[in-house]
C-alpha cells in the first residue's frame, strides 16, 4: 500500500475513532440525565455499548468508508477531500442529534427511540409551535448538542499528504487488495459478530438488563428502518394446550337485563401514581381525585399496558395490550376486525363519542376513534370558542371540560363517551390566571397535574347538577406515568403504575380499596360485566370479579408480566428476571434461579398469552367467530 493510500485509510480510522469517542460522551450524558433509571451498571454495560456503537458507526458511515477507501488518485484532490469531510460531518450530525434527543425523550418512553421517532404520525400539525417551546424548555440539550457538533467539526482531521500520487500496475493491485480487505472488515464490524444473524437490539440484554444504556439511538433507528413491524408466530404449545392454559375469549351470560347506564371513561394525561395522594399515603397533587377515590372502587395496584398515550387508548377501548414494538394504532394490524367497547355498546342502543382537546389528527386519535366505532369525534376543530388555546397542544383542560359538559347535555341517553385530558403534558403550561395557585411539587409535571385535577373538580361540580349524572358509571385512569419520579417510580415497574377508579354516584356498594392487580385492558370487560352484558368477545384483560389476572406490557424488546406478588421479565425464549414486588419493591433481588416453581408457573401462562396474542393479531382473529 503506497503512502497516499495509507494516509487516506489512516485519516478514515482517525475520523471513525473521533465519532466513537463522541458516542461515548453521548452515553455518559444519557446516563447522567437518567441515572435513577439504571440499576445494573457495570463495566460490561459500557463494553456492550462500544460493541453496538461500532456497528452503528459502520452503518452510518458506509459512504464515508467507501469514499476514503475506493482506489483512485481523484481522492487526493482538494475538492473531493472537502466533500468527504462534509459528508462525514452530515452523517454523524444526524446520529448525534438522535442520541441527544433521547437524553430527555427516554424519560417519556422508557426506551431508546426507533424509526417511529422520525415517522410517527400525529405530530405534523403541532411541531412548528412545539419546536421553539421545547428548545427553550430543554435548552441544556440544545447547548450540549451544539457543543458536540462544534467539537465534531473542529476535531475532524484533514488529509495530510505531500507529493503527487503515482499509479503503477503493482500499486493498483495493492490498492484493490486493501480495498477488498477493508470491505470485508467493514462488513463484519457492521454485522456486529461472526454469526448467521447480525447484531440485534435484543442482544443488548447479553451485556446488561439496562438495555437502553447499552444501545444507542442511531442503531435502534437503523434496525427498525426497513422492519415490517410484523409479529411472528410463537409455537410454545400446540393449539389445544395453548387454549387450555390461556384463552382471550370471554362469554358473559347474565340473567339480568343489560343496564342502560351511561358510561364515561376519563383518561387523565400522565396522572401516574407518583403524583396521586391515594398511592403515596396522602402525599400528592390531586386533592379532587383523592376525594373521589374515597367514594369509589379504587384499584391500589393499577397498571398501564404501555408507556405512550397512543398505547393507552387501544388498551382501554379495545382491551389490546401493547405487546409489540410499534403501537397497535400505527401498525399493520390497526384495521383488524376488533369488537371494541363502542361497537358493542352501539348495538345496545348507546350513542358513542370521543373527546380530546388536541388538534385534530394529533396522535391519530380521530382516526382510531373512527376505526373503533365511535359515532362522533370532538377535538380542537370542534371547540367553538376563541379562548382557551394553550399555544402548544390544544385547549386547556378547564375550558375543554366546560365544552364537554355542554355537549353531554345534548346527548341522548344512554351514551358512552371517552374524554382524554391534555394539560398535564410537556411543556406543562397552566393558564396565566392560575399562576401560583397550585404547588410546584418535586417534579416539573406536578403543578400542571394540580391544575388538571382542579379542572376535573370544576367538571364534576357542574356535572352533578345534570340529570344524566346519577345514571352514569365513571371510569378514571391515567394513560401512563410521567417521565419523572423518584424511588420506586424510577424502576421499570414503577413507571407503569397508575390510578384506576370506578365511580357510580347511584351505587354506594361500588366503593373501597382493592388490592387486586388491575390494568387498562381490564376496563373493557369490567364495564360490560357491570352493565350485565350478555355476549362473547375477545379481551386480553379480565372483569372485576376475576380474582387473579396476568398483567402484561412490553418494553425494550422484553415482555413484562405480573402475577400475584411476582414480576417476571421474559425475552420470548427465557426469563431474564423474577422479583417479589411485595417484599422487594425496588426489584433488587432476582429470584429467577431460586424460585423455580413460581417462575415456571408464570412462564407457562405468559407463553400461552403471547402465542395467543401474536396468532390472533397476525391472522385477524380478534373477534369471536
Amino acid at each position: 500500500m503506497n503512502s497516499a493510500y495509507a494516509a487516506s485509510i489512516k485519516l478514515l480510522i482517525k475520523r471513525l475513532l473521533l465519532i466513537l469517542i463522541l458516542y461515548q460522551l453521548c452515553r455518559v450524558l444519557f446516563f447522567i440525565f437518567n441515572r435513577d433509571s439504571f440499576q445494573d451498571l457495570t463495566l460490561w454495560t459500557f463494553i456492550g455499548g462500544v460493541h453496538f456503537d461500532i456497528s452503528s458507526i459502520i452503518y452510518t458511515n458506509l459512504l464515508v468508508i467507501l469514499g476514503h477507501s475506493v482506489p483512485g488518485n481523484f481522492k487526493y484532490r482538494l475538492g473531493y477531500q472537502k466533500f468527504l469531510k462534509l459528508l462525514f460531518f452530515f452523517c454523524n450530525t444526524l446520529a448525534i442529534i438522535t442520541n441527544c434527543i433521547d437524553i430527555e425523550y427516554f424519560k417519556f418512553t422508557g426506551r431508546r427511540s426507533t424509526i417511529n421517532l422520525i415517522t410517527a404520525q400525529g405530530m405534523h400539525q403541532e411541531i412548528v409551535g412545539l419546536l421553539g417551546t421545547y428548545m427553550l424548555q430543554y435548552w441544556h440539550i440544545v447547548f450540549i448538542l451544539t457543543l458536540l457538533l462544534v467539537t465534531l467539526y473542529k476535531a475532524t482531521p484533514d488529509l495530510k499528504f505531500s507529493g503527487t500520487p503515482s499509479e503503477t500496475q503493482k500499486r493498483t493491485a495493492y490498492r484493490i487488495g486493501a480495498f477488498l480487505l477493508l470491505l470485508g472488515i467493514t462488513f463484519l464490524l457492521g454485522r456486529g459478530r461472526i454469526h448467521r444473524k447480525p447484531l440485534k437490539m435484543v442482544d443488548a440484554i447479553n451485556y446488561s438488563s439496562d438495555t437502553s444504556l447499552v444501545l444507542n439511538t442511531p442503531f435502534c433507528i437503523l434496525k427498525t428502518l426497513f422492519r415490517k413491524e410484523a409479529l411472528k408466530e410463537r409455537k410454545y404449545y400446540n393449539e389445544v394446550e395453548q387454549k387450555a392454559i390461556f384463552s382471550p375469549i370471554k362469554t358473559f351470560k347474565d340473567s339480568l337485563p343489560t343496564q342502560k347506564k351511561n358510561v364515561m371513561i376519563i383518561i387523565l394525561e400522565s396522572f401516574g401514581n407518583e403524583s396521586v395522594g391515594a398511592a403515596n399515603d396522602g402525599k400528592g397533587y390531586t386533592p379532587f381525585l383523592d376525594s373521589l377515590i374515597t367514594e369509589s372502587l379504587y384499584f391500589k395496584n393499577g397498571f398501564a399496558n404501555g408507556r405512550r398515550s397512543i398505547d393507552a387508548v387501544p388498551s382501554i377501548i379495545s382491551s389490546i395490550p401493547s405487546l409489540m414494538e410499534k403501537t397497535f394504532t400505527l401498525s399493520r394490524y390497526s384495521f383488524n376486525n376488533v369488537k371494541t367497547l363502542p361497537k358493542i355498546l352501539n348495538k345496545e342502543g348507546y350513542y358513542s363519542s370521543f373527546f380530546h382537546g388536541g388538534y385534530n389528527g394529533g396522535q391519530d386519535f380521530d382516526k382510531y376513534a373512527k376505526i373503533a366505532g365511535f359515532k362522533d369525534y370532538f377535538g380542537r376543530e370542534q371547540y367553538p370558542y376563541p379562548h382557551g388555546d394553550d399555544g402548544n397542544w390544544g385547549i386547556f383542560d378547564e375550558e375543554f371540560l366546560k365544552f364537554f359538559n355542554e355537549k353531554l347535555i345534548t346527548f341522548k341517553q344512554p351514551f358512552f363517551t371517552t374524554i382524554f385530558t391534555l394539560s398535564s403534558h410537556p411543556p406543562f403550561k397552566i393558564p396565566k390566571k392560575h399562576t401560583g395557585r397550585f404547588p410546584k411539587g418535586a417534579l416539573k409535571i406536578q403543578e400542571s397535574v394540580g391544575y388538571a385535577d382542579y379542572a376535573l373538580r370544576t367538571f364534576f361540580e357542574k356535572a352533578k347538577k345534570q340529570d344524566w349524572y346519577k345514571n352514569t358509571l365513571f371510569v378514571l385512569c391515567a394513560d401512563h406515568c410521567s417521565s419523572e419520579g423518584n424511588g420506586f417510580y424510577k424502576t421499570t415497574l414503577g413507571k407503569f403504575t397508575i390510578p384506576l377508579v370506578f365511580f357510580d354516584p347511584s351505587n354506594k356498594k361500588l366503593k373501597g380499596v382493592s388490592e387486586k392487580n388491575f390494568q387498562q385492558i381490564d376496563i373493557f370487560p369490567a364495564i360490560l360485566e357491570y352493565l350485565n352484558y350478555s355476549g362473547a368477545f375477545i379481551s386480553y384483560g379480565n372483569e372485576i370479579s376475576k380474582e387473579d389476572r396476568l398483567i402484561a406490557f412490553y418494553l425494550n424488546n422484553l415482555y413484562h408480566f405480573i402475577k400475584k406478588d411476582y414480576y417476571l421479565i421474559f425475552d420470548g425464549e427465557k426469563t431474564q428476571g423474577l422479583y417479589n414486588i411485595k417484599t422487594d419493591r425496588m426489584q433488587k433481588n432476582n429470584l429467577k434461579d431460586s424460585h423455580t416453581t413460581e417462575r415456571l408457573a408464570i412462564e407457562r401462562e405468559a407463553k400461552a398469552y403471547i402465542q395467543s396474542f401474536n396468532h390472533r393479531m397476525i391472522h385477524n382473529k380478534l373477534t369471536v367467530e
